[in-house]
């Protein structure tokens, strides 16, 4: 972890501006393109949900204002942010927290979110660890194509966590889209940002037979 300062007046400008406000959050939502990455994961027998959330993870943890934090008056990057998804339990009708260290190594992932997910089933938790804010904060909704999304949160003090949620893909255009929401801190995170996430991440999706074997 490193402590960030911008040295350009309008890119401090710019952070100070947003930071100020009472709604500094933002969100884009966004159909990708996931058909080569379905064909590899039906091929593979992989499991859904932990490898969209391996490449949300890749995704974020490749680009440096996903992995910023607003700390006060400081701004710290972290080297790697890890996700804490939303899964369901035995005991309820609502889902419980389920954190994931990330790893850059795909398939190492998925044997860590594969028994993490079977914990938090039997044994649900709703609290993330007090003092942290190296999350990234992952949700599915699985049974919805959605067009937009909104979370409820608590804006200051500053929780300057990015949100990603991703619906029900579906058939178009012989094409298969998945719904992706992104919603970030706009002090750290702007709009090229947020299109170089949706692009990247529609590009690791297509290079999948690279990195799921």
């Amino acid at each position: 972890m490193k402590i960030i300062t911008f040295d350009n007046p309008h890119r401090q400008k710019h952070f100070e501006f947003f930071k100020n406000m009472s709604h500094p959050h933002f969100g884009i939502s966004a159909n990708v393109d996931i058909t080569k990455l379905l064909f590899q994961i039906k091929k593979e027998g992989l499991p859904f949900m932990p490898t969209i959330a391996w490449l949300a993870s890749k995704t974020a943890n490749d680009l440096p204002s996903f992995r910023q934090r607003i700390r006060g008056e400081s701004i710290v990057e972290h080297e790697s942010v890890h996700p804490s998804f939303a899964v369901d339990t035995e005991s309820s009708d609502v889902f419980s927290f389920c954190e994931v260290k990330y790893k850059t190594d795909y398939r190492s992932f998925l044997e860590d979110a594969l028994l993490r997910i079977r914990e938090m089933r039997a044994n649900p938790c709703f609290e993330d660890e007090q003092g942290r804010d190296d999350y990234l904060f992952l949700s599915s909704i699985p049974w919805v194509s959605f067009t937009s999304i909104m979370h409820a949160m608590d804006y200051h003090p500053h929780d300057s966590v990015p949100r990603i949620v991703w619906g029900k893909y579906f058939k178009e255009n012989g094409k298969t889209m998945l719904p992706l929401s992104v919603q970030a801190h706009h002090a750290l995170v702007d709009g090229k940002h947020v299109g170089h996430y949706f692009q990247n991440f529609e590009k690791m999706g297509s290079d999948a037979v690279e990195w799921c074997k």
